[in-house]
């Protein structure tokens, strides 16, 4: 608990998103998963096509 008080932020700063930065977030995760399926595709491929 603090032992002063702080200064109240107003209602417009309070109120502003931070989307930049979700959106950035969001895509990096997007085209991991991406990359993770195609990388889960090619070793599939590989184990099928492997020469027995």
């Amino acid at each position: 608990m603090p032992t002063h008080r702080t200064a109240r932020l107003p209602r417009t700063a309070v109120r502003t998103p931070v989307r930049p930065t979700g959106r950035a977030v969001t895509l990096g995760l997007a085209l991991a998963v991406l990359a993770g399926l195609g990388w889960v595709a090619g070793m599939i491929y590989t184990l099928i096509a492997w020469p027995l």
